[in-house]
């Protein structure tokens, strides 16, 4: 009895690591996301390129392990929300942002970004597959004030225009134009 529970305990361990190493190679054009973690020197340029501020409310979607949240909080004070539907996820990001000591300036939230308001974010983030970037249009568009600036990683955003980019490291950034909350037709 033993033997067959520590067999299929650890099958259960190969299975779930598998499916680890599958999310680094996932391919771009899934509906799914994968788990591809922004590193720190990233988070810090992403920060700096969008200009962010104390007053900042930034908004991550898909946030992951909270890692360019924590660091806008670390380096410039701003606070954050982190909206992420995976709850392995959600609870790694949640013990990051506590051990980094700033739960009183990032609330993650275990949530589909979809039926989320981003409404009060000066800033957002989004390291997300071009499906789901090209999903969150109508969200972007007519939920966002103009002048916010949105951060992609990895992927450009075709229906904002671009402010400024990294070439190097693929870090895009976009500013939400004056008239986008206006129109009437978001296709």
């Amino acid at each position: 009895m033993f033997s067959f529970l520590f067999t299929q305990l650890f099958l259960l361990i190969v299975i779930i690591f598998l499916l680890y190493l599958l999310s680094w190679f996932w391919p771009p054009d899934s509906p799914w996301a994968p788990w591809w973690s922004t590193d720190k020197k990233s988070a810090l340029i992403m920060c700096k390129m969008a200009k962010v501020r104390k007053s900042d409310i930034i908004y991550d979607l898909g946030c992951g392990e909270g890692t360019a949240l924590i660091t806008a909080a670390r380096e410039y004070g701003s606070k954050g929300v982190g909206i992420e539907i995976d709850p392995w996820r959600v609870w790694y990001a949640k013990r990051a942002v506590s051990f980094a000591g700033f739960k009183d300036k990032i609330t993650i939230l275990r949530k589909d970004m979809f039926k989320v308001s981003i409404d009060e974010a000066s800033v957002v983030f989004i390291y997300l597959v071009p499906k789901a970037i090209q999903r969150l249009k109508r969200k972007v568009l007519s939920e966002l004030k103009p002048g916010t600036r949105v951060i992609c990683y990895r992927y450009k955003i075709p229906y904002l225009n671009l402010i400024t980019e990294d070439k190097e490291r693929l870090i895009y950034v976009y500013e939400i134009p004056k008239k986008a909350r206006s129109r009437s037709r978001i296709k």
